[in-house]
């Protein structure tokens, strides 16, 4: 099978593909995703799976035993990505030494007819029933850390007899005992077969009524169907890539509207179009354009889609996703992304109701191919799965970017029962499992939380889930604490955000992005400086106590600073009481998110921002996104938004020469139905989301 390594070169060190080994001078990036490549093994696979599928039309999935491997799911992935069948990998990521004695304790009994690994000795160990060899391979994991279930290659086994086997067993007459490497630290020995016979299973087995009930696996009976025929060498079917031609899209510059971070090595980009519902047919024509622009603009910058670490996908209306997705997997494939597919988040959003287009992106690139992708496409107990060009998560240079995670529970893919509640703790197990993979927890290592709410979740229900998010996290750190774990805990920054509605009709959709530092030893926090002089006090804010309620923030010392500003109805009056010289029970509510307020609040928004940020040694420049939120209820036209919050950067650039503003606005503007710091007043006129990191 093939298997391409790239290197890549930091100061870190080196990394193998689960970031486990260090040494000093650069790290390796593994590419495991499989090319199509004549000749080998996966392609007989594919042959012969092609071959079952026509004869046998019924055939929709097909299941594999990978329990740790990625080189082997992605294979199988692959083929069933080709052939539009289902991978179904229900042992993914199980615990092997409860699974070893699991299929013991279900009766199947298998034989070594390969061993391979230290401390199995081919004169001793072949032929030997797994069952019997247990503790031997207890103690090889404790003393080399071989893989129990044989995941390594340490040993392969043939099954003489199982439940599936309901009518005869295997017996082996005769074999044959081939030794490679005799006599070095790991000989390898294999047992080649040359006679068997078939037992007949006529015992009578005592079972209870209960069992007799219930066991349909002693019938007489299976559902074995033999394919036939003389397979050809060359598969006749053609697989139905998604990346068919894209050049066919137009593209109007007069509706199109982008937005960039400066930050040359790792940048957001975001693209939507202004009043198309005159013209648009919907949402997956929306989104053509707009990844189609968003394509050139890579492009410009000497990038592809290869580069891209995450996606966040807006639409109008979610009964359309099934369109829009055909439309996403046409510019986003797998071919385009040797290094993995980009990590997704989707939601609704109200689009319409501000004159946008129906599709709204925003893309986060990097230019270099260093990043770590987890897409697991099969169905398992593990966590949900990714079907298609949008990975679980990115990890790209200690920041770990996760997909949206709905509350599904893995081997159904279904939606848990139990409300809105029961789904966020799906969701957060859901991303504890995503985590773990890269040996860290939302519990320690979480910087902010994204917690969409969908417009269907009913008020009462909103405080629950806040109430279960903290319980869930709580008991996280208690479980991190027990297993003896050394991490420093991140105190993580949340936002609320209210939309209309989310995937498979969900209630809540998490996304959090982690910090996984490669020196342990990383600082966590940073020690302020609020001497440190901002010339955007020269708007005449003067700093006052109530500030820093506006204020949300998670530090990383010298590396990332992510912030949350949260503006109420009230931090507006104040605001705006203070501009005027008077109190703030003389400030009109109503009057307070005028086009003149609005100015002096994007003001203040940018001036306690450049605060924060210089406070603690960061700059613009540093920065990777920068999202404003702001209710559709509110009655603020986006464009006064817009303006007000462009004018603001533009005056502190004048104010502050370190301030670069280009041609494109750093800030993208997103319409919600509400946000806020917490689940039960999501009650903000406006919300900044800040995400900046040094390197």
């Amino acid at each position: 099978m093939q298997n391409a390594w790239d290197c890549h070169y930091s100061e870190g060190g080196y990394k193998d593909p689960q970031g486990k080994l260090s040494f000093r001078g650069c790290y390796w990036h593994q590419t495991l995703n499989y090319k199509t490549t004549p000749g080998d093994e996966v392609e007989d696979m594919f042959i012969l799976l092609n071959e079952v599928k026509r004869q046998i039309p019924s055939i929709t999935a097909v299941s594999s035993g990978a329990i740790a491997s990625d080189y082997q799911r992605l294979r199988v992935e692959s083929v069933c990505s080709r052939l539009g069948l289902v991978s179904l990998a229900y042992l993914w990521k199980q615990d092997q030494s409860l699974l070893l004695q699991e299929m013991i304790t279900n009766g199947i009994l298998a034989i070594t007819v390969k061993v391979a690994a230290i401390g199995l000795d081919p004169a001793k160990h072949l032929g030997k029933e797994i069952a019997f060899l247990t503790a031997h391979l207890h103690k090889l994991k404790e003393l080399y850390g071989i893989n129990v279930c044989g995941e390594g290659g340490e040993y392969e086994t043939l099954t003489l007899d199982c439940p599936l086997f309901v009518n005869a067993r295997i017996v082996l007459d005769e074999f044959q005992t081939v030794l490679h490497s005799p006599g070095s630290i790991a000989s390898v020995g294999v047992i080649h077969p040359l006679a068997f016979h078939l037992e007949n299973k006529d015992t009578v087995i005592s079972l209870s009524d209960n069992d007799k009930a219930s066991d349909s696996s002693l019938e007489k009976k299976g559902s074995v169907f033999v394919v036939q025929g003389d397979f050809p060498q060359r598969s006749q079917a053609t697989w139905q890539s998604n990346s068919e031609t894209t050049n066919s899209v137009e593209v109007r510059d007069d509706r199109i509207y982008i937005s960039k971070t400066k930050k040359d090595n790792i940048f957001s980009i975001c693209c939507w179009l202004q009043d198309s519902c005159k013209t648009s047919a919907g949402s997956h024509e929306d989104l053509a354009v707009v990844l189609k622009h968003i394509e050139s603009q890579l492009a410009g910058y000497g990038f592809g889609w290869e580069h891209v670490l995450y996606i966040h996908l807006y639409i109008a209306d979610m009964n359309e996703f099934a369109t829009v997705n055909e439309t996403y997997v046409r510019f986003i494939t797998q071919e385009k992304c040797p290094f993995g597919v980009p990590s997704r988040s989707t939601i609704e959003l109200p689009l319409l109701q501000v004159s946008l287009g129906r599709a709204y992106i925003e893309v986060l690139v990097a230019n270099d191919n260093s990043k770590n992708v987890l897409h697991v496409q099969s169905i398992s107990s593990w966590a949900p799965s990714c079907i298609g060009p949008y990975s679980q998560a990115t990890l790209h240079k200690e920041i770990l970017h996760m997909a949206g995670q709905l509350g599904l529970d893995p081997p159904t893919m279904m939606l848990c029962n139990g409300g809105p509640s029961a789904e966020l703790e799906q969701a957060l197990g859901n991303s504890e499992a995503v985590a773990n993979v890269f040996n860290c927890s939302v519990s320690t290592s979480a910087i902010v939380f994204t917690m969409y709410c969908s417009a269907h979740t009913p008020p009462p229900e909103r405080l629950k889930i806040q109430e279960k998010q903290d319980s869930f996290l709580k008991q996280m750190r208690l479980l991190q604490l027990d297993k003896g774990s050394k991490c420093k805990i991140l105190d993580p920054i949340f936002l609320y955000v209210l939309v209309p509605d989310l995937p498979k009709r969900a209630f809540v959709e998490v996304k959090p992005i982690l910090f996984v530092p490669e020196d342990a030893e990383t600082a966590v926090t940073s020690v302020q400086n609020p001497s440190c002089f901002t010339v955007a006090n020269r708007w005449g804010f003067q700093h006052a106590q109530w500030h820093d309620s506006c204020i949300q923030k998670c530090v990383v010392s010298g590396k990332i600073c992510a912030i949350i500003l949260s503006i109420t109805e009230n931090v507006v009056v104040k605001i705006c009481s203070e501009s005027l010289g008077v109190n703030d029970e003389d400030v009109d509510h109503q009057t307070s998110v005028s086009k003149g307020h609005m100015e002096r609040v994007l003001r203040f928004c940018v001036y306690l921002l450049d605060k924060v940020i210089m406070e603690n040694g960061f700059s613009w420049e540093d920065t990777m996104t920068l999202r404003t939120y702001f209710p559709t209820a509110s009655g603020i036209p986006l464009e006064t938004l817009s303006l007000a919050f462009k004018n603001a950067m533009n005056e502190l650039a004048e104010m502050d020469q370190r301030v670069q503003v280009g041609k494109e606005p750093i800030y993208n503007i997103v319409p919600v139905l509400a946000a806020g710091s917490s689940a039960a007043s999501m009650n903000n006129i406006i919300t900044c989301e800040l995400f900046a990191r040094k390197f």
